[in-house]
């Protein structure tokens, strides 16, 4: 049975770890916040994006031009740019290791295919940079701070150049995007060579008309760019709301499960002491009944 300066010193030491779970909570919820209204803000221009490629390309389609954009070419996916973002820190429950594995089924569902991966953030660089040869790129200082627009406009410009010279034939995405504090949601989204949204249907006659000063396949070739560099931002800030949303959760549940050790080991405490006092009692009893 452990004595009682041990217990009380595995007290103390829950006491400890609760305290900084606590802590870290705080300030993932306060970073949450930030996160959340950002990706939020980031959210209409997505969508606002996808009506308006939308309508260009209905416009293009009615005009019958034959000219394809060449981030809309489809070729036989041999060679596929894998862009993985995970975070650049733990304690966040399975929120990299979901990832890391979606990853690594997507490879293994291909295996005729040759990847390139580009890593955003350090625990998929630490994973795979021992892993997987053909490393185009390596980002660990995307989310230390604020996510900027000028990283995903680089990694974007990148694997956009690729793209047109035929390096690669398809580029996938694989993040947690934000939720719901409860549990990010994984997705896997192809987003070169570019899927144009279409028009929904019944909801035609909300199509914009726009009058073009240039021709709609000029229009839509400058906004495809734009559009692909607008869903790597809008990723990128997706996650970073899912992990802080994941680490919170992860300290919390840390917090209870410390709170219950410290009512265990306080209870089992109880029970060393009152047995010790027990003895005790006992001893001077029978050293009064041998004296009398």
């Amino acid at each position: 049975m452990p004595s009682l300066i041990e217990i009380r010193r595995r007290i103390r030491s829950f006491k400890n770890m609760r305290q900084i779970t606590k802590a870290m909570k705080m300030v993932s919820a306060a970073k949450l916040r930030r996160a959340q209204d950002r990706v939020i803000a980031a959210r209409p221009y997505t969508e606002s994006m996808q009506r308006m490629l939308a309508n260009v390309a209905q416009a293009v389609s009615e005009q019958n031009e034959d000219e394809l954009h060449p981030l809309l070419a489809r070729r036989p996916e041999d060679r596929i740019q894998i862009l993985l973002v995970t975070a650049d820190g733990g304690l966040a429950g399975a929120f990299n290791a979901n990832v890391i594995r979606a990853a690594q089924k997507f490879m293994a569902e291909r295996p005729n295919a040759q990847f390139k991966m580009e890593l955003m953030g350090r625990k998929g660089r630490d994973f795979f940079a021992r892993r997987h040869k053909d490393i185009t790129g390596q980002h660990t200082t995307l989310f230390q701070k604020v996510v900027r627009y000028e990283d995903a406009l680089d990694i974007a410009r990148k694997v956009i150049e690729r793209f047109e010279k035929g390096e690669i034939d398809a580029v996938y995405l694989i993040v947690n995007h934000f939720k719901s504090v409860m549990a990010p949601q994984l997705k896997l989204e192809r987003i070169l060579p570019a899927e144009l949204p279409t028009v929904e249907p019944g909801k035609e006659d909300m199509r914009v008309d726009y009058i073009f000063e240039q021709p709609p396949a000029e229009l839509l070739a400058a906004l495809l760019p734009r559009y692909v560099e607008g869903q790597l931002f809008r990723a990128m800030l997706e996650s970073y709301a899912a992990y802080q949303a994941a680490r919170m959760t992860a300290m919390e549940a840390a917090s209870t499960n410390a709170g219950e050790l410290i009512d265990k080991e306080t209870l089992n405490m109880n029970r060393v002491r009152q047995a010790s006092i027990t003895r005790e009692i006992i001893e001077i009893v029978s050293g009064a009944s041998a004296l009398a």
